[in-house]
């Protein structure tokens, strides 16, 4: 029973991430919408990789927000990756080590 409800959880959290992936390249919206700053490329590099595998299946999906205001949509991406696979912090920590 713990099995079956982990795995609809996961895959109702699946289909929740895969909704809020980068939108597709539209040079229409590019021009009337406000590009994605920081909190955006955060958002978006938390997702990476929901959106990696999505985006190899759909054509409509990007990993990526073409629309993004620069440096810091760059900064909030490369955190918001660094925060879902754990960042350098895991290196540090001493293994297999007897004081």
């Amino acid at each position: 029973m713990k099995k079956s409800l982990l795995l609809i959880a996961s895959f109702c959290l699946l289909l929740i991430l895969s909704s809020c992936t980068a939108s597709p390249v539209d040079v229409q919206a590019c021009v009337n919408t406000e590009p994605s700053g920081f909190w955006m490329g955060l958002w978006h590099g938390c997702i990476a990789p929901f959106s990696f595998v999505i985006s190899l299946f759909w054509d409509t999906v990007e990993m990526y927000d073409v629309n993004n205001n620069g440096n810091w949509y760059k900064l909030g991406f490369v955190l918001g990756a660094g925060i879902l696979f754990g960042g350098s912090g895991r290196g540090s920590k001493r293994r297999g080590r007897k004081e």
